[in-house]
């Protein structure tokens, strides 16, 4: 017998309620978050970055191997992360979802709980979104609200010729815990063995659960230091540089051996022999920084932790390149997620 309470016994509005009162408003921007026909944010003098992404389940996630807290912390900090890609900070979420009868009203809080976390770390409010019924699984929907002042916003298309291309933190984790899980995941099918995961803690929680590069954000920012295009790494470093270079119709050249990778996923790399940059240029889901400052500003760039100069921006005559360790020069190509092959796309 368990204590798990179904939906019907509830219903919508009382849901809400319940989620009502595990949620605390945190900015002042905010004049009503939930329990109105919609939420009311004060404007100010800044403009509103909007974003919204949806999550659907055996698609984006896998209840198999994710547990609902974290699951709801990923599905907002990935949210945060759009805001933060265009050198801005997140204000507001909402947050709509449509539940399968398989699933507790438990199950659901433990979700929004994860959500609410993040939300009190990254200084972001919950103030409105829906709840409905699933014939199948699990959806999520998530919109984001942020704001900011219109000439600190950074855009994919302001890179200019001879501009650093940089990235924060390390690349590939997220990619191979994702593999990581896939295999243990179809060994505990056939075998119900119960796999040990504590040698690979460290790319597990970057796929399961992510940071969003706030922290970089404000250190340019103490800096002065306004980025001339940016983007975030969820779709595989090639990929994000080819947007960068599309948007602004640039080339760039990239070095291999300056892309940042982590110990930990150079040891795993070995078991499943997939090359480090393989995964760092395709993998995706890494939610670091991909960005592009003047050349004049290499030794203020250096005084900020955890970002690597990887190469610099050029004609786009030129092409998309990466120079190997090897010296050989090879174009980029665009092998990460794409959204309509993998069922997902983020206009």
């Amino acid at each position: 017998m368990n204590n798990y309470t179904p939906f019907s016994e509830i219903g919508e509005f009382g849901f809400i309620n319940r989620i009502d009162q595990l949620n605390t408003i945190k900015n002042k921007n905010i004049i009503k978050g939930i329990g109105d026909d919609a939420a009311v944010i004060n404007n100010a003098n800044e403009v509103t970055l909007i974003s919204t992404d949806i999550l659907i389940e055996n698609v984006h996630f896998d209840i198999t191997y994710t547990n609902f807290h974290y699951l709801g912390y990923k599905a907002a900090v990935v949210n945060f992360s759009d805001i933060i890609a265009m050198n801005s900070y997140p204000m507001a979420i909402t947050v709509s979802i449509a539940i399968s009868n398989r699933y507790s009203v438990e199950d659901i809080e433990n979700l929004y709980k994860g959500i609410l976390e993040a939300c009190k770390k990254y200084n972001v409010d919950l103030v409105g979104g829906d709840t409905t019924s699933s014939r199948y699984g699990l959806f999520i929907s998530i919109t984001v609200i942020g704001q900011n002042k219109k000439d600190k916003i950074v855009y994919r298309n302001g890179a200019k010729e001879t501009d650093l291309i940089c990235v924060s933190g390390n690349l590939g984790a997220a990619y191979y815990a994702l593999l990581l899980l896939e295999r243990e995941k179809k060994v505990f099918i056939k075998n119900s063995i119960q796999p040990s995961l504590e040698k690979y803690e460290y790319i597990i929680r970057r796929q399961l659960k992510p940071e969003a590069r706030i922290d970089i954000i404000k250190n340019l920012e103490e800096l002065s230091i306004i980025p001339t295009s940016m983007i975030d790494i969820s779709d595989g470093l090639a990929s994000e540089i080819i947007h960068i270079c599309n948007q602004s119709d640039k080339g760039c050249y990239i070095y291999e051996e300056k892309i940042p990778i982590n110990y930990n996923s150079e040891n795993f790399a070995n078991e499943v022999n997939i090359h480090p940059i393989t995964a760092a240029l395709n993998g995706g889901e890494d939610y670091e920084l991909l960005f592009t400052v003047p050349v004049k500003l290499y030794e203020e760039i250096n005084k900020i932790d955890d970002i690597t100069v990887i190469g610099y921006i050029t004609n786009k005559d030129e092409g998309r390149n990466m120079e190997t360790k090897s010296g050989n020069v090879i174009q980029l190509k665009a092998l990460g997620w794409n959204s309509f092959n993998n069922n997902d796309e983020k206009l």
